[in-house]
C-alpha cells in the first residue's frame, strides 16, 4: 500500500467511526546496565512485542501491561496462552511482551537467579529500559505502569516489581518467585524445590528504604497450584512476605494472619483460595492457591505447554487485581 492509500485508508477510519484493528510491531532496547552475569558475553540488548490494542489511539494515555514468558516459551505463545490480546482490547492497555535470547539462557528463562538481576541490573534493567520506551513511543500513562509473568518470567516482574517500585504501579506473578529468592544460580534449581536460600522479606525491606518512599504502594497479585512441581508453592509465600515488606509491613519469617481469606469450590472440583493484607486500608498483596493445579497457566490455551484450562482464569483475575491501573 503506497503513502496516499494509507492517507485515505486513515482518513475512511476516522470519518466512519471504524476503529483500527488490534496489531503487533517490534522492537529492542539496549541498556548500559543490562550486562548478566551468567551470560557475560551476551549484549545487554533484548528484542521485544507490542500489542497495540483494538481502537488504540495516541491522544489518549493508554495504561501499560507488561508481561514475562516463561522458560521454554516466546512472547507469540504466552499472548496465545493467556489470551491477552482480548483483555487488551477489552481495556485498552497496551501490551509489552519482552523476548529472551537462546545465547542469554538456552532453555530461553529469564535469568531470575543472577545476582546482576536480582540487584536490579541485568535483564531487570533491560526490561525497565523497555517499558520506557514503550511509554516514550506510545505515549502511555507513566502512572498505569503493572507487570506481570509466569515461573521465571514471573520471578523477573517480581524483580522490575522490588527493583524500580517508581516505574511500577502494580505486580502479578503466576508461578514464580520472590527477588533474590536464590543466592547464586547453582543454588537456582533448589530454591525452586525447597524455597528461598535468602532473606527475602529483608530484600523488600531494603528495596523501600532505598526507594525513599514512605507511602510507597506496589500491590502484588500471586496465583500458585498448590500440585506446582516445577517450582514449590512455599515461594509464593516467600514472594507475598517480600512484597509486604516492600509495602511498609514489618519483614517477618512468616506469613501474617491475612486480613481476608476465602474458599471458592470451582466447577470442575478444584478449589481457589484467595488470602488478602491491607495496609491503610489499600490491598497490598493478594495470593490465590489452586487445588490440583501444576506448573501452568490457569485457564491457558491447553493446546500450548504450560497451560491448564481449567478454571479460574488468570488472565481474569489478573485483569480484576490490576483494575484501574488497566481501565
Amino acid at each position: 500500500m503506497n503513502l496516499w492509500s494509507r492517507v485515505n485508508a486513515f482518513f475512511a477510519r476516522l470519518f466512519s467511526g471504524e476503529p483500527q484493528a488490534g496489531r503487533f510491531e517490534s522492537g529492542s532496547k539496549f541498556s548500559l546496565s543490562g550486562w548478566v552475569g551468567t551470560a557475560p558475553h551476551v549484549w545487554p540488548s533484548r528484542d521485544y512485542l507490542v500489542y497495540v490494542p483494538r481502537g488504540h489511539t495516541r491522544w489518549k494515555r493508554a495504561p501499560l501491561l507488561v508481561l514475562c514468558h516463561g522458560c521454554k516459551q516466546t512472547p507469540e505463545e504466552l499472548a496465545q496462552g493467556t489470551r491477552v490480546t482480548a483483555l487488551a482490547d477489552r481495556t485498552g492497555c497496551v501490551v509489552l511482551l519482552p523476548r529472551q535470547k537462546d545465547t542469554a539462557n538456552a532453555w530461553r528463562c529469564w535469568n531470575w537467579f543472577d545476582a546482576r538481576t536480582a540487584a536490579g541490573h541485568g535483564e531487570t534493567a533491560i526490561v525497565a529500559a523497555q517499558i520506557r520506551a514503550v511509554i516514550r513511543k506510545y505515549r502511555l500513562d507513566r502512572k498505569r505502569v503493572a507487570v506481570a509473568g509466569m515461573s521465571a518470567g514471573g520471578a523477573l516482574a517480581a524483580a522490575v516489581g522490588v527493583r524500580y517500585p517508581r516505574l511500577i504501579r502494580s505486580v502479578a506473578v503466576h508461578s514464580g518467585l520472590a527477588c533474590g529468592a536464590a543466592s547464586s544460580a547453582m543454588s537456582a534449581l533448589p530454591v525452586m524445590q525447597n524455597g528461598p536460600d535468602t532473606d527475602v522479606a529483608a530484600i523488600g525491606a531494603q528495596a523501600r528504604a532505598a526507594a525513599g518512599a514512605e507511602r510507597m504502594q506496589v500491590p502484588l497479585l500471586a496465583i500458585h497450584g498448590d500440585g506446582d512441581r516445577v517450582v514449590a508453592p512455599l515461594n509464593a509465600t516467600a514472594l507475598v512476605r517480600q512484597y509486604l515488606a516492600l509495602n511498609g509491613l514489618a519483614a517477618t519469617s512468616t506469613l501474617p494472619t491475612p486480613a481476608s481469606e476465602t474458599h471458592t469450590t470451582l466447577p470442575g472440583g478444584r478449589v481457589e483460595t484467595v488470602r488478602e493484607w491491607m495496609r491503610d486500608g489499600l490491598l497490598i498483596a493478594r495470593l490465590v492457591t489452586v487445588s490440583q493445579l501444576g506448573h501452568a497457566w490457569s485457564g491457558g490455551d491447553a493446546t500450548l505447554a504450560y497451560n491448564d484450562a481449567a478454571a479460574p482464569d488468570a488472565t481474569t483475575l489478573v485483569g480484576r487485581f490490576l483494575g484501574d491501573g488497566l481501565s
